[in-house]
C-alpha cells in the first residue's frame, strides 16, 4: 500500500506547481488530491488517456532540481552542469512514470488533510495528511513545501514518516560509490526506458 501512496503523492507533486500562487499549501493539497483522484476515476478504462491528461498537467513541474539535488546529496556538488541536468531529467521521469503506473490500479483512495507543521523558517511548511483505502488502516503522508517566487512548491514527501528524498539518497549514493554519477544516470535512464517500452 505504501508504494502506491508514494506514487499517488508524486502526482500531487507534479500537479501542485499548477496551483495558484496565492493558495496555501494546505489548500493546494486538498485541491490537487481531489483533481488527481477524479482523473483516475474518470479514465479508468483508458490508461493511455489518463497518462496523457496528467502529462499535460505536469509542466511546469515542482522544484525537481531541488528534489534531485537533495536526493543525490553531497555528490551533487561533484557533478558537472551537464550531469546535473541529466540527473534532474531522469529523476523527474522516474517520478512521473512510477506515478502513472500506480494510478491505473488504485483509484478509490481517500485523502484527508490533518493540518500543517511549520518548517525551519517562514518559507517552509509541511502539510499533514492521511491516505486510506476502504477496509485498510490510514497511512500518514506528509508534504514538504517551500515558498518560491512562483508560489508554494513541494520538494519532499514522507510516507509513514519515511522521506522519499532520504530513501532515494541511500540508493543513489550506493550506485554512485560503485559506478559513479554517470552510472547513476545510466541506471535511471535504463529503468525509465524499460518502463516506457512496457507501457506502449
Amino acid at each position: 500500500m505504501k508504494k502506491w501512496i508514494l506514487a499517488l503523492s508524486m502526482g500531487f507533486i507534479a500537479t501542485c506547481s499548477l496551483a495558484a500562487p496565492v493558495e496555501s499549501p494546505e489548500l493546494i493539497v486538498k485541491n490537487v488530491s481531489r483533481d488527481v483522484l477524479e482523473i483516475i476515476k474518470k479514465n479508468d478504462k483508458d490508461p493511455l488517456k489518463a497518462r496523457d491528461l496528467v502529462d499535460g498537467r505536469v509542466a511546469p513541474l515542482a522544484d525537481y532540481t531541488r528534489m534531485t539535488m537533495l536526493a543525490v546529496g553531497r555528490n551533487w556538488r561533484t557533478a558537472s552542469p551537464e550531469q546535473q541536468q541529466a540527473l534532474t531529467r531522469e529523476f523527474r521521469t522516474m517520478l512521473v512514470r512510477t506515478y502513472f503506473s500506480a494510478l491505473s490500479i488504485y483509484k478509490n483512495a481517500q485523502v484527508d488533510v490533518k493540518g500543517t507543521r511549520p518548517g525551519n523558517d517562514a518559507s517552509e511548511m509541511a502539510v499533514l495528511t492521511e491516505v486510506s483505502l476502504p477496509g485498510q488502516k490510514p497511512i500518514p503522508l506528509d508534504f514538504s513545501f517551500e515558498k518560491t517566487d512562483a508560489g508554494w512548491k513541494t520538494y519532499d514527501i514522507a510516507v509513514d514518516g519515511i522521506s522519499f528524498i532520504n530513501n532515494n539518497r541511500n540508493q543513489f549514493n550506493a550506485i554512485i560509490r560503485k559506478d559513479g554519477i554517470d552510472g547513476l544516470i545510466k541506471q535511471l535512464s535504463d529503468r525509465n526506458n524499460a518502463q516506457r517500452s512496457a507501457s506502449k
